[in-house]
């Protein structure tokens, strides 16, 4: 039996989850390169989801384009934006657990003792599409030619990491308060 402190705790964690995960979308930190150089400014250039900045223009354009999708860049591009389809389809999965927090908590005694059945694994599907997102981006950062030496994971990567550990242990921690907890305002057996 789930009481409305452990869903109300497991909101607080999903909303920081949901923080990171909008973050990671909106940050075009996915990947980054930065070399010093002598007697001015370091070039840096940052890869996110949908748009490269760089330091060199001093702004920020659309990615991938259409000449980092032809001929052996193919793949490259059909994974980067697959790590695009997968974040943005968490966010609506995100939505949906929204809903279900909500009927959780305004829901009944009942609502709650069988609302973890719902939660935790939308919960885990949420973590599993942002794990395959994040298993992409280091799938493409360790074997594409495009990332050598100086390319490093940046904050982006770091945050969609966070968002779905967190999630996952979320729902492991509704799951395990599911089963361990005493039913809530149960009635004692009178002998």
């Amino acid at each position: 039996m789930t009481r409305r402190i452990v869903y109300g705790i497991s909101l607080w964690v999903f909303l920081g989850s949901v923080g990171c995960t909008i973050a990671s979308i909106a940050l075009p930190n996915w990947i980054s390169y930065y070399s010093p150089v002598e007697g001015s400014e370091p070039i840096r250039i940052t890869l996110g989801l949908h748009k490269r900045c760089s330091s060199i223009t001093g702004r920020c354009s659309p990615f991938p384009q259409y000449d980092d999708c032809r001929g052996d860049d193919r793949s490259f591009c059909s994974i980067w934006r697959s790590t695009g389809f997968f974040m943005n389809f968490s966010v609506v999965l995100l939505l949906a657990c929204v809903v279900a927090y909500i009927t959780i908590l305004v829901g009944g005694r009942g609502t709650r003792e069988v609302g973890w059945r719902l939660l935790c694994p939308l919960l885990a599907v949420v973590a599993l599409t942002q794990l395959i997102a994040m298993s992409l981006v280091a799938g493409v950062y360790e074997h594409d030619a495009r990332f050598f030496v100086g390319w490093v994971l940046d904050k982006s990567f770091i945050l969609c990491t966070v968002s779905w550990v967190a999630l996952l242990i979320n729902a492991a921690s509704v799951l395990g308060a599911s089963f361990c907890l005493v039913p809530e305002d149960d009635y004692e057996e009178i002998r």
